[in-house]
């Protein structure tokens, strides 16, 4: 039997897989002992518990972000953001659901609860002493209760960066990443609480959802970037915790570009042009035809009264309706009376319709406000810059 000295050897061979396995690893991240491997997931998941630092970072990103709802202003709700806690137990739902560890899941899951229910009770109490403070707008505050492709960009972005990094450099924090996720948790869930106690339409409970879904992406996002470093579940359940966080960030995807569930319930969604039928009449038409005079000058005695009241020819008004349009904001505030110290009774937002009264505009500290009626039958002062008339008025 010849040998052929080109062929491979089983050394050889071996040689070829040891390498492989050896850049397998490396890319993974993960030792390759049971013993080993176990010892680094368990540091894995100490550092992903939450220390007392997460809940004074938590208090003090709740104060931030109903400062900035109450002053209507973004660069303080940026800063809510950043001062917020580091994001560890988002991170540790997705290791918790793709290692397959039900206590550690639902130790990650109290810690983002407990972390969320710090938020959103500073921001409910902030919204009980809104309507004592005059002149608070909250336009600002439902630009994150409403679901958009960007912050999914950004909410994606920051979990997968975050997770990313979380395992490739374990003794830094990914601080950076980390404030794209509180970004998308804490404010509109800050604001939905907010919402909740002062009434304020629009906020309440649409900024819930947003912060479930965002939730529920985010998770999924990191068991996806932790599979992809080389993440197994140890044991089956791990199976079925990751299917179910994937299944339910899938159908928060097809939910968000359908539009389907948010339509149904009229939440996290602008609020569409009520259906009424405008009258686009310029002027009002009389309702009877006055009777000629007589040709001659000779008077005609007055008939006796039959008790019956005579119609006459007065012309009925349109009345006369405009939509609420705020270029920068999402809508505008209805007050008690004209200026902005008024009284704040209702919010309204972009593309409801409103009713002009007769007394229309008044000037107050040389800025135009009109008097309205909403469509429910609420009285108070709008601002004019605000309103695209829908109706033609009578010069």
């Amino acid at each position: 039997m010849s040998f052929n000295p080109q062929d491979p050897t089983q050394n050889d061979l071996n040689s070829e897989l040891t390498t492989a396995r050896r850049r397998r690893q490396r890319r993974t991240f993960i030792p390759p002992g049971g013993d080993e491997r176990s010892a680094y997931i368990a540091e894995l998941a100490h550092r992903a518990t939450p220390s007392f630092e997460f809940i004074l970072l938590s208090i003090l990103c709740g104060v931030l972000l109903a400062a900035a709802i109450m002053m209507n202003t973004p660069a303080i709700f940026f800063l809510a953001a950043l001062c917020a806690p580091f994001m560890a137990p988002v991170v540790g739902l997705s290791l918790a659901s793709i290692i397959g560890s039900p206590r550690f899941f639902f130790q990650a899951l109290g810690a983002v609860l407990f972390g969320s229910l710090i938020v959103f009770g500073i921001g409910a109490i902030a919204g009980l002493t809104a309507f004592s403070i005059p002149g608070f707008s909250v336009q600002q505050a439902l630009l994150h209760t409403r679901f958009s492709w960007p912050d999914f960009a950004v909410i994606t972005l920051g979990a997968g960066l975050t997770a990313y990094l979380f395992i490739k450099s374990p003794q830094q924090r990914p601080l950076v990443a980390s404030v794209a996720i509180a970004y998308e948790l804490f404010l509109p869930l800050g604001a939905a609480g907010f919402g909740l106690s002062s009434q304020t339409p629009g906020l309440w409970p649409a900024g819930a959802l947003v912060f479930g879904v965002h939730l529920a992406w985010s998770v999924m996002v990191g068991v996806a970037v932790l599979a992809w470093l080389g993440f197994r579940p140890l044991i089956n359940i791990g199976y079925t915790l990751g299917a179910t966080i994937v299944m339910i960030g899938l159908a928060a995807l097809v939910g968000i570009s359908g539009l389907a569930t948010a339509r149904q319930l009229n939440i996290a969604l602008p609020s569409p042009i009520p259906s009424r039928t405008v009258t686009l009449t310029a002027t009002g038409e009389p309702t009877g035809t006055p009777s000629p005079l007589p040709a001659t000058g000779t008077p005609t005695p007055a008939p006796a009264s039959s008790g019956t009241p005579t119609l006459t020819g007065s012309p009925i008004p349109t009345a006369v309706w405009a939509s609420v349009y705020s270029p920068e904001g999402g809508g505008g505030v209805v007050r008690k009376t004209p200026g902005f110290k008024g009284e704040p009774v209702k919010t309204l937002l972009n593309g409801n319709l409103v009713q002009l009264l007769p007394d229309f505009t008044q000037q107050v500290e040389g800025i135009v406000w009109t008097h309205v009626r909403t469509s429910d039958g609420t009285e108070g002062w709008i601002l004019r810059a605000l309103l695209v008339t829908a109706t033609p008025v009578k010069k």
